[in-house]
């Protein structure tokens, strides 16, 4: 009858299962029909060393003896470790990050301790006995040898059935319509490639689809890889609707549109007074008058234009506002790239200026280097993209004398706007590079991950670790095994949630290069460029 129930444990578990030894909890003391049958299991079941443990009387302790009775090796020393079954069954063991410096034996050691792990999680139906608590109303159960469970969770599961039916339906029939054609067109397709906000919704509807599948997770890391997106998604509109509730109680979105308009006034004075500098003497520097005003009065003009355009839209600010406002409930993430949106509508001006500088001041950086290879003797070969030797004439030469010294000569006046309007222009790059970092960690923080290392530490192991309880002549060394669980650091390095990143990763020896050559530094990524 035994041996037919271990077989069907093996079969369901897919555990190879079989009788090590006997074990009594009697505080009688034993009589000695009941240790003789003890010691005649072992002819039945044939394992060496047959395995005894009983109860030492009111001790806490067990004691354990062996029997060898087919073989003449002196006994072996016993060692008793004692662990929590159910933590290590319900734990995951995680394996070393680093594992290019580890040796052949620690990794050996590590995959014997992971089997261990393995084998105990796999035995899970082995301990699923259901102990219901003595109160009045049973709300909740649990398993002391097994897995953790409740009623109301066990509910919420298959009331969860339909509603993922439902979400999945709006999701497909959702990213049905990204899909479509309309999207293609021009002004559509420029706007969800390049504003944020359309990345972030094309991302949290992407997590949405992974929560909303019916496809049953596979592995530890899927699991909790939908587990932190559920988690992320969750406390992301939290956030959002206590933003919304904060923003129209008491009227702030009145009083933030009231605020937008001078504080866009403002900045227009001063965009004027920098100009009004500019055009005059800077810094005690004798520029190109000429060129100075030119350049001085085509910035103003755009500087009143942008003015009358504020002025014309402020009646529906405050309309704008408080609609943009309800967008929060999608969660805060959202918000957050709708005020870097928003960010960058409002200094489109000063994008406007440091594009201007930009191309007048690569125009002449280009201009300067290929007039300076005229004069050396060479040419650039687009063809084969390097330089060759080539022979010029006098009237080239004479021509391109005076074009280097006119553009040397106008190259100080243009450098300097192009520097001011840089400069602005990366400010305004840093205010939005710090609302995307915030998106970015919002999104990509395994927020429950974190949560299970604070509160069951013992879910996420990273290894064990070992405490004598007792060690005394003639009794078995007793141990306590312990779980070890992973740093916050390894956990978020573990579980982190990718994110879509649409800034372009520039190295900080690229970015010198482009702001020195004039290049433009773009706010999004191009198609044509490599990320990591």
């Amino acid at each position: 009858m035994v041996k037919q129930y271990l077989s069907e444990v093996q079969r369901v578990t897919k555990v190879s299962v079989s009788v090590l030894g006997s074990w009594s909890n009697s505080k009688q003391e034993k009589e000695e029909n009941l240790s003789k049958f003890l010691e005649d299991l072992g002819t039945i079941f044939s394992h060496e060393p047959w395995i005894q443990i009983s109860k030492e009387g009111d001790s806490k302790f067990w004691s354990c003896s062996t029997f060898q009775k087919h073989s003449n090796n002196p006994k072996e020393e016993v060692i008793l470790v004692y662990y929590d079954q159910r933590k290590v069954m319900l734990s995951h063991l995680h394996p070393p990050l680093d594992t290019t410096t580890s040796t052949d034996q620690e990794t050996d050691d590590a995959s014997k301790l992971s089997a261990i792990f393995h084998t105990v999680a796999k035995s899970k139906m082995l301990f699923m006995t259901d102990r219901y608590n003595d109160g009045p109303i049973k709300l909740t159960h649990w398993q002391s040898d097994g897995a953790e469970a409740s009623i109301i969770v066990e509910l919420m599961k298959q009331a969860s059935v339909p509603a993922c039916m439902l979400l999945a339906f709006l999701l497909s029939l959702v990213s049905g319509i990204c899909r479509s054609r309309v999207l293609k067109f021009w002004p559509l397709s420029f706007l969800w490639r390049k504003l944020s906000t359309c990345e972030q919704l094309g991302h949290r509807l992407q997590h949405l689809q992974v929560i909303s599948s019916n496809k049953k997770a596979q592995t530890q890391t899927q699991l909790m890889r939908k587990a932190n997106i559920f988690v992320s998604l969750l406390i992301d509109v939290a956030l959002g609707i206590l933003l919304m509730s904060w923003l129209y109680r008491k009227n702030r979105i009145g009083h933030l549109a009231d605020t937008l308009i001078p504080v866009a006034d403002h900045v227009a004075e001063e965009l004027q007074d920098l100009l009004q500098w500019l055009m005059g003497a800077p810094a005690g520097l004798k520029m190109n008058r000429a060129l100075d005003q030119v350049l001085g009065r085509f910035f103003l003009y755009h500087i009143h234009l942008w003015i009358s355009y504020i002025h014309l839209m402020s009646p529906f600010i405050e309309m704008i506002l408080w609609y943009v406002g309800l967008s929060a409930c999608l969660g805060l993430t959202v918000a957050l790239c709708i005020l870097s949106d928003i960010i960058a509508l409002l200094t489109f001006h000063i994008y406007c200026f440091y594009v201007y500088g930009a191309r007048l001041y690569c125009l002449k950086i280009y201009g300067l280097s290929s007039l300076w290879r005229l004069f050396r003797g060479k040419k650039w070969n687009v063809l084969r993209q390097r330089v060759d030797s080539c022979s010029y004439d006098l009237d080239q030469l004479f021509i391109g004398t005076l074009l280097f010294t006119i553009l040397l000569f106008l190259l100080p006046t243009t450098a300097l706007y192009y520097l001011v309007f840089a400069l602005l222009r990366l400010l305004v790059v840093i205010v939005q590079g710090l609302i995307h970092l915030l998106v970015d960690l919002i999104d990509s923080l395994p927020l429950y991950s974190i949560l299970l290392r604070l509160c069951r530490s013992y879910r996420l192991a990273a290894g064990v670790k070992f405490r004598v309880l007792e060690q005394q002549d003639g009794k078995p060394l007793r141990l306590l095994m312990q779980i070890n669980p992973l740093s916050y650091g390894s956990v978020v390095q573990t579980y982190r949630l990718p994110t879509y990143s649409c800034y372009p990763k520039d190295s900080w020896t690229s970015l010198c290069k482009k702001l020195f050559l004039g290049e433009l530094i773009y706010p999004w990524k191009h198609k044509g460029e490599k990320q990591d």
